[in-house]
């Protein structure tokens, strides 16, 4: 059973690895042909509202990645420095390896510290202890000043509802949740505001 489990998730990484590029270059070549054809199937009397919908979640979509991206550049970036000047040899490589996993909200540190404390132990445990000072000076100042900063002026969401939400998705639906939660969030926001002011515009006394 082990074995089989092995192969199954082996062979699942493997496909993965292999279709993603062909699916991102699909999507991006063939991506500007999907809002005409969405607006082809669409009654004409609504079809220009609809692609405007569309289009503001795609640009919530982008702020959210783009802002995921300039956090996991500072984790990465000042988990580097905060290596080297400890000590810990291969320090660039193991902050963008810290950088990359936290993508993954609260989990994501700690698998990115995996790679710092094995070396850190072939040295010295104070070397191992300096290693996990770096990390939560790093951990602290992104999860409470970077992320909720960064994700909510990009989103328009205030820093508090971001840590709700993130509180609230991890007990309700775990790591998936986390992951899923803000550009869910963010996305819903969109639609519901959109769907309010529509509302608004056909009746100005409300």
């Amino acid at each position: 059973t082990t074995i089989g489990s092995i192969i199954v998730a082996v062979t699942s990484v493997t496909i993965t690895i292999v279709t993603v590029p062909f699916v991102l270059f699909y999507m991006l070549k063939d991506g500007p042909k999907l809002l005409p054809n969405i607006k082809k199937v669409l009654p004409k009397n609504r079809a220009d509202a609809v692609a405007e919908l569309l289009v503001k979640m795609s640009d919530t979509i982008a702020k959210y990645i783009s802002g995921q991206v300039i956090e996991c550049l500072f984790v990465g970036t000042f988990s580097a420095i905060g290596y080297s000047l400890v000590g810990i040899p291969y320090a660039l490589l193991i902050g963008m390896f810290a950088g990359i996993t936290n993508i993954i909200p609260y989990l994501g540190p700690y698998i990115g510290l995996v790679p710092a404390i094995f070396i850190a132990l072939s040295l010295s445990f104070k070397e191992v202890i300096l290693v996990i000072v770096v990390c939560v000076v790093v951990q602290q100042v992104d999860g409470n000043l970077i992320y909720p900063n960064v994700i909510g002026k990009s989103l328009d969401i205030h820093p508090l509802t971001i840590i709700m939400i993130l509180l609230a998705a991890g007990n309700i639906a775990g790591l998936l949740g986390m992951i899923l939660a803000i550009p869910a969030y963010a996305v819903t926001k969109v639609v519901v505001v959109y769907l309010y002011d529509i509302w608004k515009l056909q009746d100005p006394k409300r």
